[in-house]
């Protein structure tokens, strides 16, 4: 009587398959978590130059009540600088008051605000808003 040999026929194929299966899972949630990272990344960024534009809307309006010791308002213009992209606006608001010594005291509350966008319009929308008060 002969006897066959033990024959373990295809057993390789479904672990290959397997195998190519779990790094084809591993593929796509690595280039997910890059997509996300790079995503992150970008907002970030752009929320950054948002706080410089509106760091630089304000330190404009500083310089105008220093120069003029009026409120200045209205659109800041940041053309010709990395932050074009942006828009930024001021606001002022002046108070007056009278102190224990009869002094007059004006203040003024700057209120900036900058963005690159609309809310909702693109993936990396960012907006800050910075206040500063000069007394004056």
């Amino acid at each position: 009587m002969s006897r066959k040999p033990f024959h373990q026929a295809g057993f390789a194929l479904p672990a290959a398959i397997f195998l190519l299966l779990v790094i084809g899972m591993l593929v796509v949630l690595m280039s997910r978590f890059s997509v996300n990272q790079a995503g992150t990344i970008n907002l970030g960024v752009q929320q950054a130059r948002a706080w410089q534009a509106a760091r630089s809307a304000l330190a404009w309006g500083i310089h105008q009540v220093n120069a003029t010791a009026a409120c200045a308002s209205g659109a800041v213009s940041l053309a010709g600088s990395n932050l074009a992209g942006f828009s930024a606006s001021l606001s002022c608001t002046q108070r007056s008051y009278t102190d224990e010594r009869g002094n007059t005291v004006r203040l003024f509350e700057l209120v900036a605000t900058a963005s690159n966008g609309s809310p909702g319009s693109r993936a990396d929308y960012a907006w800050r808003q910075i206040s500063g008060v000069v007394e004056r």
